[in-house]
């Protein structure tokens, strides 16, 4: 079972090759996109991207989740990544993503999210989609909203992230009859 490809307005998204794993190397290796993420470290390790693209081929076929490259449709330049981290069991996925600095605040991360819950809904067969951001990034929160998601609750001191204790806000949404 091969990754599908989406496509939206200004946006391709694409299965990761690891000829990608410099330029994930370089977004991740930026303070700035590894502080507002809860599973990016830093200093980001050497050979960590190319270990993070080679685990994606087995989770799709697995079902267990999927991880698509943001590539900018004009001239297929990667600008950052949206996944999903899928429990089959309960039939819902929990959205992940990040985007290089240099592309933040263009509405990229909406419109991958928007074709990303389209397609968790359409061609996955997911009931729900959750996602969690720290409160200090209440930017992703406006994603999340942007693509649908509503609070669900707010979890106080629940991860750690570089030994500090952070709130995070988690957001759901139910697939309806229509999608």
């Amino acid at each position: 079972m091969t990754q599908p490809i989406l496509e939206t307005t200004r946006l391709v998204l694409r299965p990761f090759a690891l000829s990608d794993a410099p330029e994930v190397q370089r977004f991740c290796g930026d303070f700035a996109v590894a502080d507002t993420t809860l599973n990016i470290p830093h200093p980001y390790p050497d050979g960590a991207a190319a270990e993070f693209i080679a685990t994606h081929p087995a989770n799709y076929e697995k079902g267990e989740g999927v991880v698509f490259a943001l590539t900018l449709k004009n001239d297929q330049c990667l600008i950052g990544a949206m996944g999903l981290d899928i429990n089959k069991r309960f039939r819902r996925a929990e959205i992940g993503y990040w985007i290089g600095k240099p592309f933040w605040n263009q509405g990229y991360a909406t419109e991958a999210g928007r074709a990303v819950v389209d397609f968790a809904f359409t061609q996955l067969g997911l009931h729900k989609i959750v996602g969690t951001y720290l409160t200090r990034n209440p930017a992703s929160g406006r994603v999340m909203q942007k693509i649908g998601l509503t609070q669900e609750g707010l979890l106080r001191d629940h991860v750690i992230k570089w030994d500090c204790l952070e709130d995070i806000v988690t957001c759901g949404i139910v697939r309806s009859p229509t999608n």
